[in-house]
């Protein structure tokens, strides 16, 4: 099935409402938009609405949806099941001091999937559960610091976010980099405070670990850092990091809040990861603001005890509102086994789809991701470290051209970041994806022969 250039042009000139309502935003917010990751080409893609796998936006283009916002919409748009049960409660109240039952089911469907997760408190982003998982550590082996893996992303807690954007210097990688502050102005302390790993790097883990055992609480550990090139794991790596840790009491942090999706009991689980804490958010909330820290009921009694109070207050005005709850429950409830089988069914078709077009034209591309997740990258071997997939000037130029010429054939895939599917998608769409990528792979080519002339 090829891609329409009638359509293509049609998706790239009819955005003159979406430049119309950034012309306004700029005169509000400071540049223009309220959330960094919102992606311009070169203004953003306003969203009227969304139906199942599909976005439609203010200029009426329908898009095949691959973003989800950033995976959170495992079910796509507008899921039943979600809506009806948020309308029913809406009379009820949104919100209360006091706790409610809601709370409670979700915390049990949580708990009864996902084995790390003996006691679960629930917050309202991925970035505050990565925080007050990082809390935790710290007030259970009464350590300051933290290990992460180079480049990947936990949200936006300075000791968190402290070395995801490392980056080589004129005379390429240092062999161990600096745990860099995201923003100017962070106290230096929190760099001193941050120890940095290389994913998959089993040789230098013990070394870098124990350099800082006596200060290291933690290790703040995605099992498939997405934006440090969804990479897969290494089962030796995950071995040694388990190993190493409860050799020097450490305690692991699994950040699942983007990788949950990848099975029925997460992504720890999946790849024999077995965290201390582990940290969800995205999908546990049916579409709405959410986070949970769970973990052994041994480290989560510093949160307090019905006989002793915490050791670390945790409070928060909307966390385990009824909304996101029942929302979440919902959500979670249609994630059966069998729906995640036929989530990963269509990621591995669409994954073996996309490598066979890339070996048919011997394109300098290769793809990584798991389950419904899945990432192209412009490289031929698929990186296996964030050092790996750290793109050129050149490189980047080459995905911003591929999204722009899969936007063109209506699909909004994102740029630097893991790609998703979700549950209304079906085998036509997959067919789409494809066929728009060779289409582009063709045109690439084509291009580069023109050039060469």
């Amino acid at each position: 099935m090829l891609v329409q250039a009638t359509n293509r042009l049609r998706q790239a000139s009819a955005r003159r409402r979406s430049k119309h309502l950034f012309n306004r935003a700029k005169a509000v917010f400071p540049d223009g938009t309220t959330r960094a990751t919102v992606e311009r080409n070169p203004f953003p893609i306003y969203v009227q609405r969304g139906e199942g796998a599909y976005l439609v936006d203010v200029d009426g283009n329908r898009l095949l949806d691959l973003n989800n916002n950033f995976t959170t919409l495992i079910h796509g748009h507008g899921f039943a099941p979600a809506s009806e049960a948020v309308v029913d409660l809406l009379r009820s109240g949104t919100c209360f001091a006091n706790p409610t039952e809601h709370e409670i089911a979700l915390a049990e469907l949580l708990t009864t999937r996902i084995p790390a997760m003996e006691r679960v408190r629930f917050v309202n982003s991925g970035t505050e559960a990565v925080m007050f998982a990082i809390k935790a550590a710290r007030a259970f082996t009464g350590r300051p610091a933290v290990a992460r893996i180079e480049g990947a992303y936990h949200g936006a807690y300075d000791w968190a976010e402290a070395g995801q954007g490392v980056s080589p210097g004129e005379d390429g990688w240092a062999p161990n980099c600096v745990a860099t502050p995201a923003y100017r102005g962070t106290p230096s302390s929190v760099s001193d405070e941050v120890y940095l790993l290389r994913f998959n790097d089993v040789a230098a883990l013990e070394a870098r670990l124990s350099a800082g055992s006596k200060r290291i609480a933690c290790v703040l550990i995605d099992p498939m850092p997405s934006r440090a090139g969804l990479l897969h794991p290494e089962p030796a790596f995950i071995e040694a990091l388990s190993k190493i840790a409860s050799k020097y009491g450490i305690l692991i942090v699994a950040d699942e809040v983007l990788n949950l999706r990848q099975g029925y009991a997460g992504a720890s689980a999946r790849y024999g990861l077995k965290p201390d804490l582990i940290t969800a958010g995205k999908i546990i909330g049916g579409g709405f603001p959410i986070g949970a820290i769970g973990g052994r009921e041994e480290v989560m009694r510093v949160f307090g005890t019905e006989d002793a109070k915490p050791l670390l207050a945790q409070g928060g005005t909307f966390s385990a509102n009824p909304i996101s709850m029942v929302a979440g429950r919902a959500a979670m409830e249609a994630m059966t086994p069998d729906a995640f089988d036929r989530l990963e069914a269509m990621g591995e078709r669409l994954r073996a789809g996309l490598r066979a077009r890339i070996a048919r034209r011997d394109a300098p591309f290769s793809v990584t991701g798991a389950a419904s997740l899945f990432r192209i990258h412009p490289k031929r071997i698929a990186p296996l470290e964030y050092r790996d997939a750290y793109l050129s000037a050149e490189e980047a130029s080459l995905m911003r051209r591929m999204s722009r010429y899969l936007l063109e054939a209506g699909i909004l895939l994102p740029y630097g970041a893991a790609a998703c599917l979700s549950t209304p998608m079906v085998d036509s769409d997959i067919d789409l994806i494809l066929s728009a990528f060779d289409e582009f792979l063709q045109a690439e080519i084509q291009s580069g022969k023109e050039c060469a002339q």
